[in-house]
């Protein structure tokens, strides 16, 4: 079930990326709500915030580790929590979504433009909220994880 989830988010990442590439020029960018929300068409040939810009094998390297420890953890894990399944699933999704935009890319198509008076957020997409929301969502299982540890102990 839980390979199913990054399968998902997978298809939406990829979907919302290619309806990007297909009907909006690099740069372009449509207000949602004013001051607040634009679709900005974006591509990052970098990690986050466009940092190691280049440096492709290292991407390659690192994602595939990645993917290969998070599949395990979801097996591992994901009978014991539902919680952590889903957020290993989420982060598995994110990692291969962008994973592929590399590969097949070499660049990373973003376009959630948020900004929030004078500050301008980085520009995103649906893998790295899959990432950021199951990373979030690991730390929250932990926590729970050793709050029930310390209760049995009491």
């Amino acid at each position: 079930m839980y390979f199913i989830i990054a399968i998902i988010a997978v298809i939406i990442d990829q979907l919302t990326k290619l309806a990007v590439v297909k009907n909006m020029t690099e740069g372009e960018s449509i207000p949602i709500i004013d001051n607040f929300f634009y679709l900005s068409s974006h591509r990052n040939r970098g990690a986050a915030w466009g940092i190691l810009e280049g440096h492709f094998w290292f991407f390659y390297l690192v994602t595939a580790i990645v993917i290969v420890i998070v599949s395990y953890y979801i097996v591992k894990y994901s009978k014991e929590s539902k919680l952590m399944g889903t957020s290993l699933a989420l982060v598995l999704g994110g990692a291969v979504g962008n994973f592929i935009d590399r590969l097949f890319r070499k660049e990373v198509v973003d376009f959630v433009d948020t900004r929030f008076g004078d500050y301008h957020y980085p520009i995103f997409n649906v893998a790295d909220s899959c990432l950021v929301v199951g990373v979030i969502l690991i730390i929250i299982a932990m926590l729970l994880d050793e709050r029930k540890k310390g209760r049995k102990e009491t």
